[in-house]
């Protein structure tokens, strides 16, 4: 049985997830009143400009727990979808304290919202594969019951939202689902390597660049398409049972090397690449391959569309963007 919502509050609504998901909402013509919460401009004329007023958003810093509760009382959503993250994992090696402070207050605000107005809507905690760090291969695919073992600051603040999320499910009865997501292409995220990449190209295409840099190669991810993350996203909230944490994650497993040669093989011209050291993290993770039998079986959730048609979508998207400014 599938739930209904009348509102969804959406954090980070004019970030990057969270303008997609926008997207999602209406072009699936989803029956349901939109408001979203956001601090820094990001999409916010690509909202306006291609939603008006089928999208009410409002300026609040989430950092401020006023701030958030007069927001959360006013929308009173029956459904939340916390995207709001600094995800920069770079960042976060250079300024640890700040970054983790920023990620956990704007959580630990959001949950306390809700407990101090006694309100409880569902919450979809959107936190990362990164809580699970360097896996073993023996204990590939991942699953939800595989031990917590951060390696940078920034999965750090996802397992503290993580964790945090329980205690208020716990403690106080919030109704929670816990999201751990796997990675997946997006076009407006410009410090992921699969978008680097491709803007790298793009620009090369144009001859505004010469070469294509890069850092460790060597790494593997498992990759999906952004739509199809949105859909799971949606699926959590309508189909997914209350208190689970799920890992949703794609069948495609790759590694970075090879996901560049496919742009490459999509590009207009010949791309000689070259590594630059710099782009190196302190510590990286070498492979992470999901397990989402939990998520499918819940939800009904499947990949549709294939790899190599999400690296051209991806490709063509950053394309269109820079054409765009030029």
């Amino acid at each position: 049985m599938s739930r209904k919502f009348k509102k969804c509050l959406i954090t980070g609504s004019t970030g990057s997830v969270g303008s997609y998901f926008i997207d999602f909402l209406i072009k699936n013509k989803k029956k349901i009143g939109i408001y979203g919460i956001y601090r820094s401009k990001g999409y916010l004329n690509y909202l306006k400009k291609n939603y008006g007023n089928k999208v009410k958003l409002f300026r609040c810093d989430l950092q401020n727990l006023l701030s958030t509760k007069k927001i959360v009382k006013k929308v009173n959503p029956d459904v939340i979808f916390h995207f709001a993250s600094n995800a920069d994992v770079r960042e976060s090696f250079e300024y640890p304290i700040q970054f983790c402070k920023n990620n956990n207050d704007i959580t630990m605000n959001l949950l306390e919202s809700l407990r101090l107005l006694k309100t409880s809507p569902l919450v979809i905690i959107c936190s990362s594969s990164e809580v699970y760090g360097n896996v073993s291969i023996s204990n590939q695919p991942i699953n939800e019951k595989n031990f917590i073992a951060p390696i940078n600051p920034y999965a750090v603040s996802k397992t503290f939202q993580d964790l945090i999320s329980q205690v208020y499910k716990k403690i106080y009865g919030s109704k929670i689902i816990i999201t751990r997501m796997f990675s997946y292409t997006n076009a407006r995220r410009s410090n992921l390597f699969q978008s680097a990449f491709a803007k790298q190209i793009v620009e090369i295409e144009s001859k505004k660049k010469k070469y294509l840099f890069h850092g460790n190669l060597k790494s593997k991810r498992t990759f999906m398409d952004i739509d199809d993350a949105m859909n799971a996203y949606w699926l959590c909230a309508t189909k997914g049972k209350i208190g689970e944490i799920y890992n949703i994650g794609g069948n495609k497993t790759v590694s970075i090397e090879k996901f560049l040669d496919q742009l490459i093989k999509l590009s207009k011209t010949k791309i000689i690449t070259k590594l630059n050291r710099k782009l190196l993290r302190p510590s990286d993770v070498n492979v992470q391959i999901p397990n989402s039998n939990k998520f499918k079986k819940d939800t009904g959730w499947r990949i549709n569309i294939r790899f190599k048609d999400s690296v051209e979508k991806l490709l063509n998207e950053i394309r269109s963007n820079f054409l765009k400014k030029f």
